[in-house]
């Protein structure tokens, strides 16, 4: 009897010691979640420093899980973690990225419905609209609303002061005044009108002058930087290049779209920046509005600091145009994904919602955004504009702030960015034709968009046989 006790004893010990130990290598061995950085903003170098000490900050509070850090820059990103998942070595947590970003890989991301439920995670800080944005059909929620980059027009108070022109309206639903006292509605009309008053040649002679040289031009009075054809003609209003049938399109309005812009880059009044002018030191290498030398840009907010770090010239913020009768202020908007493929889809759900909470404001400042939590907005832009004055002492920031936040009430939609059949290889295609009409002054472009159409029809159809 006391040797079976002995025995149970021994056994008892053994089985608390075998407790004790997986305790112990559980508490020594976190689980490690990766957070992959380059679809978006987060690869300059000041920005990798501040993203490694919200890593930091989160290991310091988090023991049963470790975070990493992977930034590649967005050259290679879409690449690189094509690359991983291929190689079923695919980080956990995305981000920032915008739409473009998640519709290159379609079928990649985690549905967090489930995730969202079972941690009860609070919805309420967010636009319903803006969580819904995040919800793809036939996909589930991919996203939850972290930062949006409002549109809107910058323009060069100096290049109107020297062609004795007022200034764009303060708000939407306003009118322009011109120098006669004129009202005129704010569209594209009345921009055209303007920005052909703003052009200047090396004589300095304005586009609506009989001695303008249209292949002499020194001053632009408008053009659409930092995008690509899907968001240029979204000025135009919303639209897609793939119908709801998969089949490709070309909507009438961006065909409109690019028939003017095409004008504005070689008609006899040009006031638009060609091609060839396009990356020129004139143009500061392609940061238009940067440079000076453009009087009206259309961007998103991202833009700010870092686009206007040299810019000397008075500048504010106007409303984007309509074009007939309807206002589309296309939207971006960044969040994080956790992929389908993460092996700890639980604890990636926790560093996901420790960006979106905590870290949120920091965050998307950092990134040149808005939070989208609702109770991170008031008062938001008096920071951001202190906070950019501070990293860019050279400008002024002190502009109209409130077009930024009501142009949020006029977004695109379907998104400039969605997705379509074979994303890369269709956006390789429409930058192609941007090549060919862009830097021709004699290209039809209703032909060249008839054979864009063509092309991305064969792409479609060939997607769909994969």
């Amino acid at each position: 009897m006391r040797k079976q006790n002995v025995l149970r004893v021994v056994l008892v010990l053994a089985v608390l010691a075998l407790a004790l130990n997986a305790v112990s290598v559980k508490a020594q061995s976190p689980v490690a979640i990766r957070w992959y950085v380059g679809l978006g903003a987060g690869t300059d170098a000041g920005l990798i420093e501040k993203q490694q000490k919200v890593v930091d900050d989160f290991n310091a509070t988090h023991d049963d899980i470790e975070l990493t850090l992977e930034v590649v820059d967005n050259a290679q990103a879409y690449d690189v973690l094509n690359t991983q998942i291929a190689a079923d070595n695919a980080p956990d947590v995305v981000g920032p990225m915008g739409v473009r970003g998640r519709a290159s890989f379609p079928g990649a991301w985690l549905d967090l419905t489930d995730l969202i439920a079972s941690t009860k995670y609070d919805l309420s800080d967010f636009d319903p609209a803006l969580v819904d944005f995040y919800h793809i059909q036939g996909e589930g929620q991919l996203g939850i609303p972290f930062a949006v980059f409002p549109y809107f027009m910058m323009y060069n108070k100096a290049l109107f002061d020297e062609a004795d022109l007022p200034y764009p309206p303060k708000a939407y639903g306003e009118k322009y005044v011109d120098a006669d006292g004129n009202e005129k509605e704010w569209n594209i009309e009345t921009v055209t009108e303007l920005a052909r008053m703003l052009t200047v040649d090396e004589n300095g002679n304005d586009a609506t002058m009989e001695g303008f040289d249209n292949t002499k031009i020194v001053q632009w009075g408008f053009g659409v930087s930092h995008t690509d054809m899907r968001g240029r003609d979204t000025l135009f209003g919303a639209g897609n290049l793939v119908d709801a049938d998969g089949n490709a399109q070309i909507p009438d309005n961006w065909r409109a779209a690019e028939k003017w812009y095409h004008d504005a880059m070689y008609g006899k009044q040009a006031f638009y920046p060609s091609g060839a002018y396009s990356g020129s030191d004139l143009l500061a290498g392609g940061n238009w509005f940067g440079s000076g030398n453009v009087a009206m840009v259309p961007i998103h907010q991202w833009y700010m600091g870092w686009g206007t770090a040299d810019l000397t010239a008075a500048w504010d913020l106007a409303p984007i145009p309509s074009y007939n009768g309807t206002i589309t202020a296309k939207l971006h908007a960044d969040t994080f994904g956790i992929l389908r493929y993460s092996k700890h889809p639980a604890e990636a759900f926790t560093v996901l919602t420790y960006l979106l909470g905590e870290k949120a404001e920091e965050l998307a400042t950092a990134y040149g955004g808005m939070p989208a939590r609702l109770s991170l907005q008031k008062d938001f832009y008096t920071g951001y504009a202190e906070s950019l004055k501070a990293g860019y002492p050279n400008t002024n920031f002190d502009v109209n702030w409130e077009v930024a936040v009501a142009a949020l009430s006029y977004p695109d939609n379907p998104n400039h960015e969605e997705g379509m059949p074979s994303f890369l290889e269709a956006s390789n295609r429409y930058t192609e034709y941007l090549q060919v009409v862009d830097n021709n002054a004699d290209a039809d472009v209703d032909a060249e968009l008839d054979k864009l159409k063509a092309d991305l029809q064969k792409i479609f159809d060939a997607a769909k046989t994969k």
